[in-house]
């Protein structure tokens, strides 16, 4: 008896798992950007664009017609995605261009040529990014996970906002991360050198990344270029190849997490959608408005990380 009822029970388990899986299944895809807004002859850049999440957004925005760079560190793999972006879409217009945000050498060189070549910037998307690598110092003497999610976006956007103001309306998305609400900006600290938590890291990276999203909209104002910045969800990707076990996790939990293209849906949303033309220094995560935790609406700290980015990167952005 005992076994029959173990039996039924498991029976009706999985049968509930069965009815309920596709509306769990849902719920975690999260929002879908339903804007049908073409982009022919509009010019977007999106950094780490080669794979995960980068290379969804750039593959929707392809297809909606634009003019898509790919900002890469590795050219093999950005190149092998824009031809699989213009095979799918059947857009020429797909570019792979070196860039590496840990090198701010490589971020004026990228930017140096982007501005001789493209005579427009409409949609720059800072996408890229590293997380819970281990403690090390760029080739500039950064913290890497602050250099590669804060410092080289700060300065790819400064070399590049005097195009996109010639070419308004224009828009900036910064992916961030939810992550923010679980970090500060410890100036006494910036690099980590005193202390250093691989998450801690990671989450004070993307807290600045709403900061810099913050005080960019306010320095923007009456330019026509909006600045919006953006959680997209918990995604399977290669994002989490410095620690075995997020690999691991990742493989276990695939069920759970958003693929890479339910990922992209938040970023295509905030550089496409007709309702936020007009929408600047806001936090999106599933399509839709998000809270800000309050160490990310600190106006105070926004200001003087804007000051302190622009003296450890030697530019002056008034």
């Amino acid at each position: 008896m005992q076994e029959w009822l173990g039996g039924a029970l498991a029976l009706g388990l999985a049968l509930l798992w069965l009815l309920a899986a596709p509306s769990i299944r849902k719920y975690i895809s999260g929002g879908k950007c339903t804007s049908t807004a073409k982009l022919n002859g509009k010019v977007v850049v999106i950094t780490g664009a080669n794979t995960g999440i980068g290379k969804e957004t750039a593959r929707d925005l392809a297809g909606r017609g634009a003019r898509v760079i790919l900002a890469c560190r590795d050219m093999e793999k950005a190149e092998a995605a824009a031809n699989e972006i213009r095979t799918k879409t059947g857009n020429q217009q797909v570019i792979a261009k070196k860039l590496d945000l840990a090198d701010t050498k490589s971020i004026r060189e990228f930017a140096e040529n982007f501005l001789k070549e493209e005579k427009e910037l409409h949609i720059l998307i800072n996408n890229a990014g590293v997380l819970l690598c281990p403690y090390s110092k760029t080739v500039d003497g950064f913290e890497m996970q602050f250099a590669v999610n804060h410092f080289g976006p700060f300065l790819l956007t400064f070399l590049l906002i005097e195009r996109m103001k010639e070419s308004a309306p224009s828009r900036i998305v910064n992916v961030s991360s939810l992550a923010h609400c679980l970090a500060r900006i410890r100036f006494e600290d910036l690099q980590g050198e005193k202390s250093y938590h691989r998450g801690l890291a990671y989450c004070n990276s993307k807290l600045a990344s709403i900061l810099f999203t913050r005080e960019l909209a306010r320095r923007l104002q009456g330019t026509r270029v909006t600045a919006n910045a953006l959680h997209p969800g918990s995604i399977v990707s290669e994002l989490g190849r410095h620690l075995t076990i997020l690999i691991f996790l990742g493989k276990l939990l695939t069920f759970f997490l958003k693929t890479p293209q339910e990922g992209a849906q938040t970023s295509v949303y905030c550089a496409v959608a007709e309702e936020l033309e007009s929408v600047s220094g806001k936090y999106f995560s599933d399509c839709k408005p998000a809270y800000v935790w309050p160490q990310g609406c600190d106006d105070e700290t926004a200001k003087k990380l804007w000051d302190v980015s622009c003296e450890l990167l030697g530019i002056q952005w008034d």
